[in-house]
């Protein structure tokens, strides 16, 4: 074939590709454009700095945990898959191993070894890579019968200079993080060429709620086994917070799941509020919704009605709050007391069944509502990007523009935590930088 292939973003998906299409060794020349001082910045921080590079799960699994167009994505992940990804890894020098989840993680617990074995795979296949290097438009040209679709000729960086290219793959991310550079460029470019932008909203992302005095009081209190119900605002608010009211529940319902959870000064955060979001931006974005957390998922309401009833006979002369150590954390008592509505200082053995009732529900279905979520500054990723129907899913290269591909968190896909996010911009940039 010959020729040069650029690749615009040095994440994951721009590494990936450039891998890809230094591989397959059809081209004189790959050049590997990235306007950070070093590869893999965004990829630095991901999980907390130790990178869940992977889910190590079946596909069908992978498909279920994609929130938007997961169809396109059969070709990319069909042949790139987890078990691909991690060979790449492993065959340059980082270890991987799988935790609770099938989430993968480096050994080291290292997200920069991910990024070295990265780049070591990249410079192997022979890739030329230019860092603090930043471009400032695509190149085209009209075809010659004035039929055919446009082409790619190359790039123009910010200091001026052009570089011409047969073939250019963008993939500079999404809006998220805009510290690692994910500023919206591969956007602005693609849009100004003709393609369609649907609307694009932070996702993965903690949730704000309008009860903030009350998040604010449980601040930093990490809940590790609860279950959550996030539902549509309904017209009758009391319907919706009604925890007998079971088919309301399921016609509202947006998201539902079991896990980890924060409380933050401005709402909800945690792997679980995080995959809510995703389903929250995407289905009910810029209106309200309700958020129902069972605190005791372990336990039926008639189990847990039993267990209070147990914990009010051994302490009877004990006071209300003072009771309730053994089941809740501390932090939340205080909440969970006012909105019970019993006396703090009110004696067990003189609590009716109808206030312990009401307690029981209260800790089966402790409500809160969503008003919104923070910015991009602290979303992991961006849903919404280039319209997917505007791409070939078996290449990547645009519909529009002939020699153009994009990669990664510009595409409208996105996915849950739990690795999925990556392994999207491990195998679109793959398939993008195929020959």
């Amino acid at each position: 074939m010959g020729g040069t292939c650029i690749v615009i973003g040095g994440g994951a998906a721009g590494m990936m590709a450039a891998y890809s299409a230094g591989l397959g060794g059809g081209y004189d020349e790959v050049i590997l454009v990235e306007k950070n001082e070093k590869l893999g910045k965004k990829v630095y921080i991901t999980g907390k700095g130790r990178c869940n590079v992977t889910n190590n799960c079946e596909p069908e699994t992978f498909f279920d945990n994609v929130v938007s167009n997961p169809k396109f994505l059969y070709s990319a992940y069909y042949g790139f898959d987890n078990n691909a990804l991690m060979g790449v890894i492993e065959d340059n020098g980082c270890k991987l191993k799988t935790e609770r989840g099938d989430r993968v993680f480096p050994v080291s617990d290292h997200s920069s070894d991910i990024i070295k074995a990265m780049e070591k795979a990249v410079r192997k296949a022979g890739v030329k890579i230019m860092l603090n290097c930043e471009v400032k438009e695509l190149l085209l040209a009209d075809s010659k019968d004035g039929a055919s679709p446009r082409h790619i000729t190359g790039v123009r960086l910010k200091n001026g200079d052009k570089l011409n290219a047969d073939k250019v793959i963008v993939a500079t991310g999404g809006l998220s993080y805009p510290s690692t550079g994910s500023t919206g460029d591969g956007h602005k470019w693609l849009e100004s060429l003709g393609h369609t932008i649907t609307k694009c909203k932070p996702a993965l992302v903690p949730l704000t709620v309008k009860e903030v005095s009350e998040c604010k009081a449980m601040q930093g209190l990490a809940l590790k086994n609860v279950a959550i119900k996030l539902c549509r605002q309904s017209d009758n608010d009391s319907a919706v917070t009604d925890s007998k009211n079971k088919s309301h529940h399921k016609k509202n319902l947006i998201y539902e799941g079991f896990g980890e959870m924060l409380f933050t000064h401005f709402g909800v955060s945690g792997p679980l509020i995080l995959s809510a979001s995703s389903r929250y931006v995407k289905d009910c974005y810029d209106t309200n919704a309700v958020l129902h957390i069972d605190l005791k998922p372990a336990l039926t309401t008639e189990q847990l009605d039993k267990r209070i009833l147990r914990d009010f006979d051994e302490a009877k002369n004990k006071d209300f709050r003072n009771v309730l150590t053994g089941l809740l954390p501390s932090s939340m008592i205080d909440v969970v007391v006012a909105r019970s509505g019993i006396d703090a200082n009110k004696k067990v053995n003189s609590i009716t069944s109808k206030e312990r009732e009401n307690l029981v529900n209260l800790i089966k279905d402790y409500v809160l509502h969503i008003t919104g979520t923070r910015d991009y500054n602290e979303a992991i990723i961006t849903q919404g990007g280039i319209k997917v129907s505007e791409v070939n899913p078996g290449t990547m290269e645009s519909k529009l523009i002939k020699g153009l591909y994009i990669a990664g968190e510009l595409l409208d896909v996105d996915a849950y935590t739990g690795g999925f996010n990556l392994q999207i911009a491990w195998s679109t940039g793959y398939l993008a930088g195929t020959i």
